[in-house]
């Protein structure tokens, strides 16, 4: 599930200048997929931050995420489509960025809970118990 939709960059942009930054047929028509192409970069850069600290992607979708999320595809695809980033554009990027730097600090809290310390993401689990060896001192004597 992603963190924001065309609806909510929608809201922040005309949808004019929706279709400049991704209409690159001509044709008159919004590039959704171009969006949620965005909208997914914004995503991972997002989840990239926050897994360390966090269970990703992060459900349900705090308002921050969200936000940051709309911020940092906005940012996306004004970098595909035009010769110069917009100063505020690029502005709420890189304060997006430092909130994310944040997160994964522990510094700024995204309003969901961390991972449990014992989640690290990492390594191998199994099913398996000290019942379960097939090898012990007993059958490795003599070896």
């Amino acid at each position: 599930m992603p963190y924001s939709t065309i609806d909510d960059i929608r809201e922040l942009l005309p949808e004019a200048e929706i279709l400049r930054l991704t209409d690159d047929e001509g044709l008159g028509v919004a590039g959704v997929t171009r969006v949620s192409e965005a909208i997914a970069q914004a995503d991972s850069e997002i989840d990239g931050y926050c897994g360390g600290r966090y269970r990703v992607p992060v459900e349900p979708v705090p308002e921050l995420l969200k936000k940051l999320s709309v911020d940092m595809a906005v940012y996306n695809l004004y970098s595909r489509a035009v010769q110069v980033m917009p100063g505020v554009r690029a502005e709420r990027y890189r304060n997006a960025v430092r909130q994310l730097e944040g997160i994964s600090k522990g510094l700024v809290f995204p309003g969901v809970s961390a991972r449990p310390a014992s989640d690290t993401g990492h390594g191998a689990e199994t099913n398996r118990d000290a019942a379960d060896n097939v090898f012990s001192r007993g059958t490795m004597e003599g070896y």
